[in-house]
């Protein structure tokens, strides 16, 4: 008797073994870092520019039972200019995407012209016939308060605002904000401050009357997607796009440290922003989506040397939230380069997926430079601009054989030859903001 009460004691703390040991084991990565120099060998003698490039690769999305729950603002302009088919369409398409939602998952419908009207607080999807009820009963008419719309819809986010949830908010507008705070800075101050609380925004600019400087910088500074919906037909695709982002988030709170090793100095990261503070250098990504890659690039100079010694230039880490099992993830990494004398290993050696993404990024530069000069209205100049860009991505779309850079050039090139007509370059420019947020985000031009 009690042999087999001892054997059952041992039974019972081996199984609590078991568990606590399961507990305490680390959680499976979400998140693949991938650290990369477009120039691994180096040219000994003088100073040399290089490129880092640090890749995250959000692993394959879990089961759909099974993922992330999230928190959403749903911020639709109801102002005069949405009515007949625009707010129609607007309506079916926020509808269909609250169907996709979950029992878990948190939903409020903010509508705006010059006031801001809360048509569902947040609440659980639970009774979805009042959701669309609320919704369907929408009517268009005044002005476009859109900073209060969107500060009415990250307040309703604020109430269940959770870092084991994606806390989004959804803008849809047609118009210029025109109530309020109406000015790009405003509105990039505003995407700043809500991606400080984990918040992100992403817009959607319906038709060629909207205002896309203010919709992209809230996107960009809130590390949200932009859309250019040029008719309404296509609403429908753009919601279900974006839902497939926020249903995909592997990891959020995502932070790159790079630490550059003496005598590497770190000059700038293109795209993004970030702080540079001595040899550090730390920039936010938010979040990570399934089976897609973000990544960091940054330019450092790197000194001279001799020949053939091996030099450390950064150490990288990685830190996140796994929304897996909601605990934080980290992963470092290190990047080091050797000198060479052989001007020819050097080329032979280029990492081209690192050169092609500092090219693109480059040309996005470019490409902003040529936007600013055709508003000011130096057409000809925003012209040579562009053409000289479309031959810079070309060049090195066939040295690093990248069919990315060979589709920018030929984009480039096509806008090149629609500058005068304004009801063309009205409908370019928006095309052209939402394209220049999807490569600097890394996200697919949608």
């Amino acid at each position: 008797m009690i042999q087999r009460m001892l054997r059952n004691v041992a039974t019972v703390g081996a199984v609590l073994g078991l568990l606590v040991a399961a507990a305490r084991a680390p959680a499976a990565e979400q998140v693949s870092v991938e650290v990369a120099l477009a120039k691994p060998l180096v040219l000994a003698g003088d100073k040399r520019v290089n490129y880092l490039r640090v890749g995250l690769t959000g692993l394959a999305t879990r089961a759909a039972e099974r993922r992330t729950p999230v928190n959403l603002a749903i911020v639709l302009d109801k102002s005069g200019s949405m009515s007949g088919d625009k707010l129609r369409k607007a309506k079916d398409a926020a509808i269909a995407s609250i169907e996709r939602l979950g029992a878990d998952d948190i939903v409020s419908v903010v509508a705006y012209d010059h006031t801001v009207q809360v048509l569902v607080p947040a609440t659980k999807v639970s009774d979805r016939a009042a959701i669309r009820g609320a919704i369907e009963r929408l009517t268009a008419g005044g002005n476009t308060a859109l900073f209060a719309g969107v500060s009415k819809g990250a307040a309703e986010v604020r109430k269940f605002l959770d870092r084991q949830r994606v806390n989004r908010i959804i803008l849809l507008s047609d118009g210029q904000a025109n109530v309020g705070p109406s000015s790009p800075a405003d509105l990039g101050n505003l995407g700043a401050s809500l991606i400080k609380e984990g918040i992100s925004v992403a817009t959607l600019g319906l038709g060629l009357d909207y205002n896309e400087d203010l919709m992209t910088v809230l996107a960009r500074r809130s590390d949200g997607n932009n859309y250019f919906i040029e008719n309404s037909t296509e609403l429908a695709s753009k919601f279900d796009y974006e839902f497939n982002d926020v249903m995909s988030v592997v990891a959020q709170e995502v932070k790159v440290r790079i630490v550059c090793a003496p005598g590497v100095r770190p000059v700038r990261v293109l795209g993004r922003e970030a702080d540079i503070t001595g040899q550090v250098v730390t920039a936010y990504l938010n979040q990570v989506y399934g089976e897609q890659e973000k990544y960091l690039l940054l330019e450092v100079e790197v000194p001279a040397g001799e020949p053939g010694a091996t030099r450390g230039l950064a150490e990288v880490a990685v830190s996140y939230v796994n929304m897996a099992s909601n605990a934080p993830g980290r992963i470092t990494r290190s990047a080091s380069y050797k000198l060479s004398n052989s001007p020819a290993q050097v080329e032979a050696g280029t990492n081209r997926v690192v050169m092609a993404s500092a090219i693109e990024q480059i040309g996005v530069e470019k490409n902003q430079m040529a936007i600013n000069l055709r508003d000011q209205g130096r057409i000809e100049e925003a012209r040579s601009v562009l053409r000289e860009n479309a031959a810079f991505l070309a060049e090195n779309a066939r040295r690093y054989e990248s069919r990315a850079l060979e589709d920018y050039s030929s984009s480039q090139k096509e806008t090149a030859e629609k500058l005068e007509s304004p009801e063309q370059w009205n409908s370019l420019r928006k095309s052209n903001s939402s394209d220049i947020n999807s490569r600097v985000r890394q996200q697919a031009n949608q």
